[in-house]
């Protein structure tokens, strides 16, 4: 067996952040601001091409609908003082599309919306990547649950997946950026924006295998 080249050992993702232990709901933190949403690229024959592949995928597949999604912009750590504090998260985050995902991330131009840059947030500024979950859902008789997708669906159609989905907007009642600066109608906004992180994959594994929520025990973030 020969060794493998290292650029063929190089992986096509980036990992952000691991917490093997798991998040819980106190440790995630989310700054919901519209600083953190989509920059259109300068190139508008590049921002054109995102309606033209929309409807080219609608045409395709009328069962396509666009919604609003929250779109990841960045996150920083707060390690805990080993005492009382634990170690948390904080996930900025903006407003985005599916339209707008399939016409950047999932563009066959993608690597053009993208920006060269230390930090991945800034690099994908054009992009829509929208936040996205997923579970592992374990049987008390230790099997684990996986899906089989639709294939009428616009990513992955027919591949096996674990139950995921979106955090949803309009589940915490956003639906754009037209809010007051209060402080505090602010902080209770992006409080409630981090619960959806845990109820939305809660709303997903109930939906998507049809287990009653009062069956699900110890879930984190990680």
């Amino acid at each position: 067996m020969e060794k493998a080249d290292s650029a063929e050992l190089a992986l096509p993702y980036k990992l952000l952040a691991s917490y093997p232990s798991g998040l819980s709901r106190a440790q995630v933190e989310v700054i919901f601001d519209k600083s953190y949403d989509r920059i259109p690229h300068p190139d508008i024959n590049l921002e054109n091409s995102i309606n033209e592949i929309w409807d080219q995928r609608v045409q395709r597949n009328a069962s396509l609908y666009n919604g609003e999604k929250f779109r990841y912009g960045g996150l920083t750590h707060k390690s805990g003082d080993g005492s009382n504090q634990e170690s948390c998260v904080c996930l900025h985050l903006g407003l985005t599309d599916y339209r707008t995902f399939v016409g950047t991330n999932l563009n066959p131009l993608w690597e053009n919306f993208l920006v060269a840059s230390e930090d991945d947030s800034l690099q994908c500024q054009h992009t829509s990547s929208p936040l996205g979950n997923g579970a592992v859902v374990e049987t008390f008789d230790k099997k684990i649950v996986v899906l089989q997708r639709s294939n009428n669906v616009g990513e992955f159609p027919g591949h096996f997946v674990f139950p995921g989905g979106h955090p949803e907007p309009h589940e915490v009642g956003i639906a754009n950026h037209h809010y007051g600066k209060d402080t505090i109608e602010s902080k209770f906004r992006n409080e409630k924006v981090s619960h959806e992180m845990f109820d939305s994959i809660i709303r997903e594994v109930v939906e998507e295998i049809g287990v009653p929520a009062a069956s699900l025990v110890s879930y984190k973030v990680s």
